[in-house]
């Protein structure tokens, strides 16, 4: 196997699209990034419930380099959250779920998901995010 193949499973070195869906009790958002010529288009969705139907509701956008999204995931090492499910610890009454799909790497597809029970580099990927689309988001 050759070095560029084995450093390549490793990292994302492309993406199509990179969903974090987050709940609690007061709160539904989902974070996607999405490819769209050349640049990272990274939209923070409220999600509203109408006629027994869950709506995806744009709340703020704003564009980033690819190079600047590819860096993210990999400093958070997405690929290693691959088949993550945090069970919800005991003792624990409250908290946040979280479930994340993405498709990388020309369709290999990550999946991982857990509640108040993250993965390794959870909060810096969230913060980023938000940080963000704070200071950039169109509105």
């Amino acid at each position: 196997m050759s070095f560029l193949k084995i450093f390549s499973d490793k990292r994302i070195t492309s993406f199509e699209v990179v969903t974090l869906h987050l709940s609690g009790m007061r709160f539904v958002v989902d974070y996607e990034f999405v490819m769209k010529d050349g640049m990272a288009e990274v939209s923070e969705y409220g999600i509203r419930f109408s006629q027994d139907e869950d709506r995806r509701v744009l709340k703020r956008r704003a564009l980033c380099a690819e190079e600047e999204a590819l860096k993210l995931f990999n400093d958070c090492n997405l690929l290693s959250w691959d088949g993550f499910s945090g069970k919800h610890p005991k003792g624990v009454l409250d908290g946040t779920m979280f479930r994340l799909d993405a498709v990388v790497n020309d369709g290999r597809k990550i999946h991982a998901d857990g509640s108040q029970n993250f993965p390794r580099h959870f909060r810096e990927l969230t913060d980023w995010i938000y940080n963000f689309l704070e200071m950039k988001s169109e509105e």
